[in-house]
């Protein structure tokens, strides 16, 4: 199965790029509205401008960017074209992803759309990076950058580098897989290439952990212009989708990037719970009991980012692999299993409730930690590198970004099981 792209795209796959693959598919399609709500129309970022603070400083630095953004220097940066101005910030509110490129018919047809803004065609596969496979996106990176979260859309440095033949890694892949910095990253898609590090600055869409350019997504073969970016704030997007599912050859499919009630209001940036959903089941007693029995029987087993399980795990990893022993269905990204049930106020949160929360800060309305309450004031985690799975004093700081009660009906949907 591939590796979803991200929040509310759990009901997609990408292409997958081999070695010496240049024309891959996509392994499933599907629809649904339920849509995650990582995503502000500020990206999570403020309102614009320079951040005061400096960036986190990679070897060779020598320019100014926002705070928490890293940026590498590297030569051919100041061979490419200057990076413009950066434009309004647009909010990423679905995705169309294809098996192969997408006629340009399509994107035109879609931005004539009412409600759409904005829809900007890339290039979406699965790369191997460092012997990972890595939800990787193709972009013009001066057109892209609006879409993304607000920090890293403000660092001109990190797309000046991406524009150059840099790859950009989300800040969770570059510090919790600890990426090393101050060196090229070997990447292999139709063929192995070395490619320097551009900087580590998260977009803001669950499950992208790359960015490359256009240029660069060719050279490796990834399918040219089979996605669609498309920005629609004010649209009802369910009403949307079904519009833009009518314009698109088959084996494309269309899903959400942020959480919308009934109302077609989107839902806060990096909030948990699924809108609409109060009342909902939840887990039968019999699941909660096998559902926190597993989750307990992995203490002690370490941390290792992108890892689901049996004896290592990340912090999402670790849920949905204690979920499906209880015979639950779970995406796989903590942005997408944030939309699996409905918000549970802290006073009301019981055993078996997920917490979520914001920990990246080159996107800080992205959801980018779970954890699973257990109770009395505690909860169980994957924390991070280094450490092992463990229980800790409950956390409701700043970096609180809400809970949930799983539902495993909606968690079904949101994960794209066609029996859900």
């Amino acid at each position: 199965m591939g590796i979803p792209l991200g929040a509310g795209l759990a009901l997609l796959t990408l292409v997958a790029v081999a070695a010496g693959d240049a024309s891959p598919a996509v392994a499933s399609s599907a629809g649904g509205a339920t849509r995650t709500g990582v995503h502000g129309p500020a990206g999570g970022g403020g309102t614009g401008g320079q951040d005061a603070v400096g960036e986190t400083v990679l070897p060779g630095l020598v320019r100014n960017e926002p705070l928490n953004v890293d940026v590498s220097h590297f030569g051919k940066a100041s061979s490419a074209p200057a990076m413009p101005a950066l434009g309004k910030l647009r909010p990423a509110d679905l995705f169309v992803v294809a098996p192969t490129a997408l006629s340009p018919a399509v994107s035109a047809a879609v931005r004539r759309l009412s409600g759409v803004t904005a829809a900007l065609p890339l290039d979406a596969a699965r790369i191997d990076m460092d012997g990972k496979l890595t939800a990787t996106l193709g972009v013009d990176p001066a057109a892209f950058r609006v879409f993304a979260a607000g920090p890293t859309a403000r660092s001109a440095g990190l797309w000046q580098n991406v524009a150059a033949g840099g790859v950009a890694m989300s800040y969770t892949m570059g510090k919790l897989d600890k990426v090393p910095t101050g060196r090229d990253v070997r990447v292999t898609g139709r063929k192995v290439e070395e490619l320097p590090l551009a900087g580590l600055g998260t977009v803001g869409i669950g499950g992208v952990d790359a960015v490359v350019s256009d240029a660069v997504a060719r050279s490796l073969g990834m399918p040219a212009g089979n996605a669609i970016v498309i920005s629609a704030p004010h649209a009802d997007l369910s009403t949307l989708m079904r519009q833009i599912r009518k314009l698109l050859p088959k084996g494309a499919a269309v899903a959400p990037l942020v959480a919308q009630g009934p109302s077609g209001v989107a839902a806060a940036s990096g909030s948990a719970g699924t809108a609409g959903a109060t009342g909902s089941a939840g887990l039968s007693q019999s699941q909660l009991i096998k559902f926190l029995t597993a989750a307990e029987s992995r203490l002690g087993m370490p941390y290792v980012w992108g890892a689901a399980g049996p004896f290592q795990f990340d912090c999402s990893g670790l849920v949905q692999w204690s979920l499906a022993q209880a015979g639950v269905v779970m995406p796989r990204v903590a942005a997408d299993q944030a939309l699996t049930g409905p918000l549970v106020p802290v006073s009301e949160l019981a055993a078996g409730d997920l917490l979520f929360y914001h920990t990246d800060p080159t996107a800080p309305g992205y959801i980018s930690h779970v954890a699973i309450y257990l109770g009395d004031g505690k909860m169980l985690q994957a924390p991070e590198p280094g450490l092992d799975v463990e229980v800790v004093p409950a956390s409701f700081g700043s970096e609180f970004a809400g809970a949930i009660r799983v539902d495993p009906a909606v968690a079904a949907v949101v994960a794209g099981d066609p029996a859900g």
